[in-house]
């Protein structure tokens, strides 16, 4: 049984490597419910970009400003590079954590840039690049005055990057904004996600889509995650207890000093959702505050040493932002809303599932290392409770 399961695996794993993708959640029969998009994908809502910049060298003992180095960024357009603000709104579940330039979305409504996620320690690195590149493409078409505040989120990845070292520099941002793109999105240890673990395993980005119908209209709703959080012992995946399964296999490999521990439950999520539905900023606030329960049903807690911080935005309303102008715009009744809680639910779980489906296994300083999932043994455990026949 082990021999054919692992031969299934390598078929898929070839596969996915001729189209450049790592293996996702569904390749291992992984079942979710609801319809993704056709790259089930954050990139399925139309107009959204997304780009990576990855830092990997190095190899051993952590020497502070030298390395190892596993690190990133991650930037997302909403509407492809170009001003065009979008309606927005955002909750935290435990803000152990940042993202920059929230307080201005909900007192405006609009999110006016990129959003960029990185580590911890990069935050400011990354929204003072963003700034400069805003100069550099005339980012408000020529305006003699403006004021903006980039929106840079993070998550933690001291257990595996030297992250007082200070790797992440301008040119990574300009990288990681010059590679967005619609299309698939890679996923696993890229970008912001490099050196993120989640529930146990190794993590980092993930994201996925559903496709939905309200009255005649059908509609898209994306999420991209950067997920670093958890404790193995509460991992679920498809309703079965996947972490308590295997609480003994492939644990975090820890050799450094104490501050560098990975503790169990510590970490941060960021989750970024876009949609094409017609919502406005408070309805955006309700959908923001849905997504920690597909992060609850994967085993998040909020811990308290958890940054659980998510934004969600609507790409619809095109032309609702002005400075002067009053504008007609156009919103989803709340009591047709329900549609948009489902998929926000069920696209961050699979999301979290395909960070871990996709990332590998990693070594960074003074030899830490964080486990990839073991495809094998989770196809095991899930054939066990009949969720995989």
């Amino acid at each position: 049984m082990r021999k054919s399961l692992l031969f299934c695996l390598l078929i898929i794993l070839a596969e996915s490597i001729s189209y450049g993708q790592s293996p996702r959640a569904r390749d291992l029969g992984i079942p979710f419910v609801g319809d993704p998009g056709p790259l089930n994908a954050i990139t399925d809502v139309k107009g959204v970009e997304v780009g990576h910049s990855t830092i990997i060298s190095g190899s051993g003992e952590n020497v502070l400003g030298e390395g190892p180095v596993r690190t990133g960024v991650t930037a997302i357009f909403p509407r492809g590079k170009r001003f065009s603000p979008v309606y927005a709104n955002w909750y935290s579940l435990n803000g152990n954590g940042e993202m920059t330039g929230t307080t201005w979305v909900t007192e405006s409504g609009f999110l006016e840039t990129p959003i960029m996620i990185t580590n911890t320690n990069s935050v400011g690195v990354v929204r003072d690049a963003v700034l400069k590149w805003f100069v550099n493409v005339d980012w408000y078409n020529g305006e003699n005055w403006w004021y903006t505040y980039p929106l840079v989120a993070e998550t933690y990845d001291g257990f595996l990057n030297d992250i007082y070292g200070f790797h992440v520099k301008e040119k990574h941002v300009f990288e990681a904004i010059e590679n967005a793109s619609t299309g698939p999105v890679q996923e696993g240890n890229v970008g912001g996600g490099t050196a993120m673990n989640t529930l146990g395993f190794k993590g980092g980005i993930g994201t996925a889509s559903r496709v939905f119908k309200i009255g005649d209209s059908t509609y898209t709703l994306g999420v991209l995650v950067q997920s670093n959080f958890g404790s193995k012992r509460n991992l679920t995946i498809a309703g079965v207890p996947v972490g308590m399964e295997l609480l003994d296999t492939l644990n975090y490999e820890f050799h450094g000093p104490p501050k560098s521990r990975k503790e169990d439950g510590d970490g941060s999520i960021i989750v970024i959702l876009a949609t094409d539905a017609p919502l406005l900023p408070h309805q955006l606030k309700r959908i923001a505050q849905r997504i920690p329960l597909g992060v609850g049903i994967m085993g998040g807690r909020g811990e308290n040493g958890s940054g659980d911080i998510f934004l969600a935005f609507s790409t619809a309303n095109e032309g609702a932002f002005s400075r002067t102008e009053t504008r007609s715009v156009n919103s989803i009744a709340n009591d047709k809303i329900n549609p948009l809680f489902n998929a926000t639910v069920q696209a961050v779980e699979e999301a979290i599932v395909n960070a871990m489906i996709a990332a590998e296994t990693m070594e960074g300083i003074n030899g830490n290392k964080a486990h990839a999932i073991p495809h094998d043994l989770l196809i095991e455990v899930l054939k066990k409770y009949q969720r995989i026949h």
